[in-house]
């Protein structure tokens, strides 16, 4: 892959989805954040292929779902709280 790194990306994310990028981050000792979304993104791209699929929202690429109460991880049970 090129090193050459000359297009930057400016990412919004929640609170819970930055403090689950810092966890990968600290548990694979990668010296940056931006070290840790590249690793995360490769490692994306590796397990679905190059091809995300067209017509999709972005929205559907959460880390974390959105519901009146906040966000939860995607695939969790809320309701396992109660």
């Amino acid at each position: 892959m090129n090193d050459l790194r000359a297009e930057r990306l400016q990412v919004m994310l929640s609170p819970e989805e930055l403090s689950a990028l810092d966890d990968f981050r600290f548990k694979h000792r990668m010296p940056t954040r931006a070290a840790a979304v590249r690793e995360l993104l490769r490692l994306g791209l590796a397990a679905v292929g190059d091809d995300a699929g067209s017509g999709v929202k972005s929205s559907n690429y959460g880390v974390f779902a959105r519901g009146p109460d906040g966000h939860a991880p995607i695939g969790g049970d809320r309701d396992a709280e109660d």
